[in-house]
């Protein structure tokens, strides 16, 4: 970077001078996501919303599973996202031949040297795209669980921690399941949010395809997304996110809705605790990103169903009717009292 930028992470230790202080270190950090959100934006046109669920995943360090079809800048946010921040990316296409040590790394023997030597695979990176994860068979995906969850690997009796900060975006096709394997529930709850992506407005995707076909979006990805921070920095957002404060009222709100799940007839499937600790994490980043030092009732609505519809499953009755997950969760949602602060 080009001119050196304050800590942005806030004293543990000590107590603020002023009121206005604290507030700006959060605005200071809430500016500079959103300079970020913008440079992402100008290359991955018509999609903000996506960006926006992608960068709270982000900070709050969690991982998306990314559904979409073909063709609409999956690859392409996650390279926007790492120059944004000065990052490692590496993409994995899972197929079914591939093995867990294509994606962890493995030991190979040295005969002439009479040792060991360590091959890191592709998760040692800051952002790791699993491109069509659902096509690997399921010891490949299970290759990603302990990474996912404790950010290493053991290869060989050994552990080796990833770089930090550390986050798989997979993806998967909607719409083309042959040859493919479901994700087990146990994987599908590694990620924070589930991430839709659709197809652009008509207006985006006359931009899109003017400026792709034009090779405006590659000359954008590699002049206009300059890193905002770098690494470093990008950790201490990371660690502003548990110090926005929850009231209790709003806690008790996240939890509600997610155990609103279990006692739902629509559901077969409904959410455990972890998506209870998701949810009130998302919403502590989106606070951050709105400039807030404190989760309103909205931050948790809002981020309920990215973060609550993998980890449900509509019962046999509601897809016959064409209910889906998000369906049944607004209407879960609506039905659940939110606090007045």
């Amino acid at each position: 970077m080009s001119e050196s930028t304050p800590d942005l992470a806030p004293q543990l230790h000590s107590e603020p001078d002023t009121r206005s202080d604290t507030d700006g270190h959060w605005r200071q950090a809430s500016e500079r996501v959103e300079q970020l959100r913008r440079r992402i934006n100008q290359v991955v046109i018509g999609q903000p919303a996506v960006v926006d669920q992608v960068l709270i995943a982000l900070l709050a360090g969690g991982h998306v599973l990314l559904e979409g079809v073909p063709g609409l800048g999956k690859t392409l946010l996650v390279r926007s996202l790492a120059r944004g921040f000065g990052g490692d990316f590496r993409r994995i296409q899972f197929t079914p031949d591939l093995m867990p040590a294509d994606v962890t790394g493995h030991a190979i023997y040295h005969m002439a040297e009479s040792r060991f030597e360590v091959r890191r695979g592709p998760v040692f990176t800051n952002l790791l795209l699993a491109d069509e994860i659902n096509r690997a068979p399921a010891k490949t995906q299970a290759a990603l669980l302990e990474v996912m969850q404790e950010q290493q690997v053991t290869i060989d009796g050994e552990t080796h921690a990833t770089p930090l900060p550390f986050m798989v975006l997979a993806t998967q096709n909607p719409v083309e399941q042959e040859g493919t394997y479901p994700l087990p529930e146990a994987e599908l709850d590694r990620f924070l949010l589930k991430v839709l992506i659709d197809f652009p407005s008509q207006q985006a995707e006359e931009q899109l395809a003017a400026a792709a076909s034009g090779g405006h979006i590659e000359r954008a990805l590699r002049d206009g997304v300059q890193a905002v921070f770098n690494a470093g920095e990008l950790q201490q957002l990371q660690a502003l996110v548990p110090q926005v404060q929850v009231d209790q009222q709003v806690l008790s709100y996240a939890v509600r809705l997610v155990r609103a799940t279990r006692e739902s007839s629509q559901l077969r499937r409904a959410a455990g605790p972890r998506a209870s600790i998701g949810l009130i994490q998302a919403a502590r980043a989106n606070a951050l990103m709105e400039g807030r030092d404190f989760v309103l009732p909205d931050d948790i609505k809002s981020m309920a169903i990215p973060v609550m519809r993998h980890r449900v499953a509509v019962s046999p009755d509601m897809e016959i009717d064409g209910e889906t997950a998000d369906s049944v969760l607004a209407q879960i949602i609506a039905s659940v009292e939110a606090p007045r602060l």
